[in-house]
């Protein structure tokens, strides 16, 4: 009588199989045994999230094949984060991902929990090529926040190592050369955008993590500098910082009445 393979044996089969129709997934499928059975479902459920990440991918690069196909071939998504906050500098990343990017759950950064965002994060940043852009309190409160993220933007184009002949961009035109796509909403419509959103998110929350060491009363380390409570309540309490924005209220007020 055959021995029947163990668990472990019929796991390590299963990792092999790249594609449900093969022969040996049919024949694993007439094991009856209730753990055999678990791994099988196992297998299909992984399998299953892997299709759709395929699907996911294939539909957020849209806009990048489409660049692709008229012939352009460097294309970087470009996203910023911290236009907002009353305090600390806005943040802006490009991103151009290599042609064997592997299928990611990229999104919105903001739909993403944090450590979905550190680690997409961590790949996005050892695959990519990576540009960032920071512009500082003082800078956004003498230009205003809409062209401070210009500046951010054009500085993290910048700081590419490899520079690119085409440009997705969230919502903004930039006084650049490069052929240049704006969408609405780009973050969740373009591969390329949403990993920009990611690492300019990842990249200013730890700095504002940083900036909750030297200023430890405002709870920098959970609202990113945004207009909580917390940070509302510390302002009252001990007055201003060097990163908060002088051009943006409350605060403005508060300076106008010292």
């Amino acid at each position: 009588m055959e021995k029947k393979q163990t668990i472990a044996e019929i796991r390590e089969r299963l990792s092999q199989i790249t594609d449900p129709e093969e022969a040996v997934f049919a024949e694993l499928l007439q094991d009856t045994r209730k753990g055999i059975q678990l791994e099988i479902k196992r297998w299909q459920n992984n399998y299953q999230k892997k299709i759709q990440l395929l699907q996911h991918q294939e539909t957020m690069l849209y806009h990048e094949n489409v660049l692709s196909k008229q012939g352009f071939t460097t294309i970087a998504g470009i996203d910023e984060v911290g236009r907002g906050p009353l305090a600390g500098p806005v943040v802006a990343a490009a991103v151009i991902l290599p042609q064997d990017m592997p299928a990611l759950p990229i999104n919105d950064s903001k739909k993403l929990s944090r450590a979905v965002r550190e680690e997409l994060y961590a790949i996005i940043m050892e695959k990519a090529q990576v540009g960032i852009g920071i512009i500082d309190n003082k800078v956004i409160d003498s230009v205003n926040i809409y062209q401070a993220t210009k500046l951010a933007m054009m500085q993290a184009v910048n700081n590419l190592n490899l520079q690119p002949d085409a440009l997705l961009i969230d919502a903004m035109k930039l006084p650049l050369a490069q052929k240049q796509v704006s969408l609405i909403k780009g973050d969740l419509n373009s591969y390329s955008i949403a990993a920009a959103s990611i690492v300019a998110k990842v990249y200013r929350d730890q700095m504002m993590t940083d900036y909750a060491k030297e200023y430890p009363h405002y709870g920098f380390e959970k609202n990113a500098g945004y207009g909580t409570k917390a940070h509302l309540d510390g302002l009252h309490k001990y007055g201003l910082t060097s990163i908060h924005r002088k051009s943006f209220e409350p605060i403005k007020t508060m300076v106008r009445n010292q």
